[in-house]
């Protein structure tokens, strides 16, 4: 019974963070920090949203019911009431300002982050495709170190920029590679090959296009950056938890423009340490021996 609507509702009914879901109402699962913020920025701002709206809405029912022609056949000719005007300059003030404070915070945090980036990863958009190059380890140690040291090792694989495009995963492309499995690597999201990042590690993200204005998105991971040509933007973001999480360009590119996925698998500092000295030769079998490491781990029990 595979193949019947139960199986298909009970695997629909496994939720996997890190990526949308049918029927989902809010925003996705936070992911990290700054997205954490936006979740509480969200719901803070519903506070005011709400009773505006009610109000607004109880108000023009009540004018469009009492003041009409039958109701109130000899209009006021008033054009001035002080009390009035006072109120509705000094409470759409008071509200913005209780909005604006809290939005410039986030806004700081989203471009200042609470540590020196331990890993810099740049994103070139192209149509439609992602490309992706890792500073060497060693230079992002001397950032956030001078004493460590400034030069790269040539002999320290890891030390050695490591490079490769990220293309979305075709339906006939599942078996060769893997991937079969469309809970965790769904359709129109999937991609050969992932941007991989340690988990609770401080990551600089650099964006930009190499054809036309592509955008980097992220939601999950409280990101989103323009990747325009000619430009470099700078981002930074911090993933809290391991698995495989997606985005998408959100800037119209082109006609694949819906297919144009972004993967992000996040790993232990460890794994990431092996994958990314066994990507300075052959990025394909890094992925493979990375996928084939998490395989035999014990399964995660994933969030309902």
């Amino acid at each position: 019974m595979a193949g019947s609507p139960l199986a298909a509702f009970a695997q629909d009914a496994v939720v996997h963070p890190g990526q949308p879901h049918p029927w989902q109402m809010g925003l996705q699962e936070a992911l990290s920090p700054i997205e954490a913020q936006i979740h509480w920025f969200s719901t803070y701002t519903l506070w005011f949203i709400v009773p505006i709206v009610i109000f607004v809405a109880g108000l023009l029912a009540w004018v469009g019911f009492r003041y009409t022609e039958e109701r109130n056949p000899k209009p006021s000719r008033t054009s001035h009431n002080t009390t009035i005007e006072i109120i509705w300059t000094i409470a759409p003030v008071l509200i913005l300002l209780c909005l604006a404070i809290p939005s410039f915070q986030l806004l700081t945090a989203q471009y200042n982050p609470p540590r020196e980036p331990e890993l810099t990863v740049k994103a070139t958009g192209y149509q439609w495709y992602w490309g992706y190059e890792y500073q060497p380890a060693q230079a992002n140690a001397a950032a956030a170190s001078p004493a460590a040291g400034t030069a790269a090792n040539p002999a320290n694989p890891a030390s050695q920029p490591v490079s490769f495009l990220s293309y979305p995963l075709g339906e006939d492309a599942r078996d060769a590679s893997g991937k079969t499995d469309k809970a965790t690597y769904p359709r129109l999201l999937a991609v050969d090959n992932e941007m991989v990042i340690p988990v609770n590690t401080v990551v600089r993200l650099l964006s930009t296009g190499g054809d036309v204005i592509h955008s980097f998105a992220m939601p999950s991971l409280g990101v989103k950056v323009d990747a325009v040509p000619g430009r470099l933007n700078e981002y930074w973001f911090e993933a809290n938890r391991e698995g495989i999480f997606y985005g998408q360009c959100s800037e119209l590119c082109g006609a694949s423009h819906y297919n144009m996925p972004i993967g992000v698998r996040v790993v232990s500092r460890e794994q990431f340490d092996r994958w990314l000295a066994a990507a300075a030769d052959n990025v394909q079998n890094a992925n493979a021996q990375l996928s084939a490491e998490i395989a035999h781990q014990a399964p995660v029990v994933a969030a309902r």
